[in-house]
């Protein structure tokens, strides 16, 4: 309960504004500590997914490292259609594995392999050499016909990026090497050099979020340390020029029987053996759109380019797109490939309308970000966040958060009923003094006024009997108020204590008529008492006193709000009812209760007038104390509107009938 101090002076809006800034005060740390952990929920799974960003990263690094590095171990004699098979005197020749169609492909993607030479002459493996006839090589015309298109559309690439020279001064010819250029025009290979020049710069382009920058930052520093720990991830060193010793056929049959990968001819092969210097694979992306991957070689004091175009769809979906889809990520975010400051592949998440996320404010969130490693790295992967998936953490978190909200919405409606039934209570208490002081300050004055005339002797013979009839009256009425005042007193400390005796009902009905009908004849009125036949018989359970309580109370209660009644007439009755039991009533004639204060009337210090403006008399605990002693004898009181007047009825069991 609240402090009868803290509710002193208080009304509805003070009380509003009190719960009010309690709950604040409460809500905004706890609010405070349910964010903080929020934000740590949103911390832990952009953690979480950040490692999975860096475990695919390292997964298509290592797989492309391995790739490149086939690609790097071939010999300079790969990208001839024919070369010289184990030692360089047995004389055998079979093709080039490079010389295949379709092409075998180190990496996906890839158009064809090509070899340029200092004079800017373009060959391919897909060709045999000039002057061979296909057939004799198990080359039928149609597949020739396919070889030499397919040659044209790189050699048609190279060109358009000036790789090669212009397409105008260029034809093609059947020879392995005889693509060649007008004379008087000249070629330089620094275009190889420029597109290996540095140009790696920062997607500056691309507007990420920087909400988590900071940790974002120290995982990054940790990713860093991780990678030059990690034997895969970091590349052994390799990566420099290598030396070997090339042996290249010179001259093959014309035409031959034997297989093409079995070439022998002693008398008409010579094998030319020399050293060459090779330097590992650089990579760059040509204005075309194509990716060429390609090194430089050193033979004979003159350098060579080869080197093997990709188509950039092909190779980015196989490599990057097709692992970032198949992976969790692709449900969270979005994945960015950038070559140096361009972003060349967007790879947007799945389209789940049903993903819960944990943290909508961080769209676009820089996630990952990471190089791929040399020769590749000028390709850049960038993860961002579309939405971050919510953990069990969250779920349990949001549950706490709903939990904690309705206990503070429904502590504020519970402690605002509590204190506006306090500041009720005290104000009904209030008035309850007010009206006790009213109802023992008239009879106490009446009393005293008409005893001092008695006692001068001012009242003659006829007049003195009604004063000492108004004085009994006055005192009557003192001693019910006074009755009712202890009886409230009693209840207030604890549960009435009723000594429930077996009674006839029709010992109650002589008793309570004895009691009540000196107050009914005094007061004006008229007393209709109704005894059922069946009902005189019957024994109940019930104290005495507290049952002449209830009905003296009820009929004090009958005579006040029907004062102005046309029938001055009070019923009292008794009747057997439905399922064993007995039903008393009180009914008076007056206006009636309405409907809105029927169920309040038996409320503690309940009026239904205000003290004020009320016209009738009493202190509003009379109806209270008939609940209280009624449901402490086990039994039931009711409210029933009948035309005119109200009538109460009190129900008890039946014991037995005598």
């Amino acid at each position: 309960m609240l402090s009868k101090t803290l509710i002193k002076g208080f009304d509805k809006g003070r009380l509003q504004k009190l719960l009010a800034l309690i709950v604040l005060a409460l809500a905004v740390p706890t609010g405070f500590l349910i964010w903080q952990a929020y934000g740590q929920l949103k911390w832990e799974a952009f953690h979480q997914h950040r490692g999975v960003a860096e475990a695919l990263t390292r997964r298509i690094d290592t797989r492309l490292d391995v790739m490149i590095r086939t690609a790097d171990a071939r010999s300079f004699a790969d990208y001839a259609f024919l070369v010289v098979s184990g030692d360089p005197s047995a004389n055998f020749v079979q093709r080039s594995p490079l010389s295949a169609y379709p092409v075998a492909a180190d990496l996906p993607g890839v158009l064809g392999y090509f070899q340029i030479d200092a004079e800017g002459t373009f060959s391919t493996p897909l060709l045999p050499p000039d002057g061979t006839q296909a057939v004799s090589l198990g080359i039928s015309d149609d597949e020739y016909s396919d070889r030499q298109q397919l040659a044209q559309e790189i050699l048609t690439v190279l060109a358009d990026n000036q790789l090669v020279r212009s397409r105008s001064d260029i034809r093609v010819r059947r020879g392995v090497d005889r693509l060649s250029a007008s004379p008087e025009l000249d070629y330089d290979q620094k275009i190889f050099d420029q597109l290996s020049e540095p140009g790696i710069g920062k997607a500056s382009a691309i507007k990420l979020d920087a909400a988590m920058e900071k940790k974002s930052e120290e995982a990054e520093r940790e990713g860093v340390m991780r990678q030059l720990a990690d034997s895969d991830f970091a590349r052994a060193p390799g990566r420099s020029k290598r030396r070997e010793n090339i042996a290249l056929p010179e001259s093959v049959p014309v035409a031959s029987s034997e297989p093409i990968t079995n070439i022998a001819g002693a008398s008409d092969l010579r094998i030319s053996t020399f050293e060459s210097e090779i330097d590992p694979f650089e990579f760059s992306l040509l204005d075309s759109g194509h990716f060429v991957l390609f090194r430089k070689v050193w033979r004979d004091g003159e350098r060579y380019i080869q080197g093997l175009l990709l188509d950039r769809e092909v190779f980015t979906q196989d490599i990057i797109g097709a692992r970032f889809v198949a992976t969790a990520l692709a449900n969270m975010s979005s994945l960015i490939v950038t070559y140096q400051d361009d972003v060349i592949h967007t790879y947007s998440g799945r389209d789940n309308p049903g993903y819960n996320s944990v943290a909508e404010g961080m769209d676009g969130a820089l996630l990952y970000r990471n190089r791929l490693t040399a020769p590749l790295n000028s390709l850049e992967l960038i993860f961002s966040i579309n939405r971050l998936p919510a953990g069990a953490g969250a779920s349990v978190l949001g549950w706490v958060t709903l939990v904690l909200a309705i206990v503070f919405v429904g502590g504020f409606a519970v402690l605002y009923r509590l204190g506006l039934s306090q500041i009720n209570l005290a104000r009904q208490q209030q008035d309850f003094v007010s009206a006790v002081s009213h109802e023992l300050k008239t009879p106490l004055t009446s009393i005293r006024m008409y005893g001092e005339m008695l006692k001068e002797g001012w009242a003659d013979e006829e007049k003195r009997q009604s004063y000492y009839n108004f004085i009994h009256d006055e005192a009557e009425r003192l001693s019910r108020l006074i009755s009712n005042v202890l009886q409230l007193a009693r209840m207030t400390r604890n549960e009435p204590q009723c000594e429930l005796q077996p009674t006839t009902v029709g010992e109650l009905m002589s008793n309570i008529e004895s009691k009540i009908a000196s107050q009914i004849e005094s007061a004006g009125y008229e007393l209709h008492f109704k005894r059922a036949a069946n009902a005189e018989g019957v024994i109940i359970n019930i104290d005495a006193d507290y049952f002449a309580q209830i009905i003296i109370n009820l009929v004090d209660n009958a005579i006040k709000f029907s004062r102005n009644a046309q029938q001055k007439v009070i019923e009292v009755s008794s009747k057997r009812g439905a399922d064993r039991h007995i039903q008393f009533s009180v009914r008076d004639f007056g206006p009636g209760i309405p409907k809105d204060q029927m169920k309040k009337i038996f409320q503690l210090f309940y009026r239904s007038e205000s003290e004020l403006t009320r016209e009738t008399v009493g202190t509003g605990i009379g109806l209270a104390i008939v609940h209280q002693l009624t449901l402490a004898m086990h039994g039931s009181v009711d409210l029933v509107n009948v035309e005119p007047g109200a009538e109460f009825r009190i129900m008890f069991a039946v014991q037995e009938t005598a």
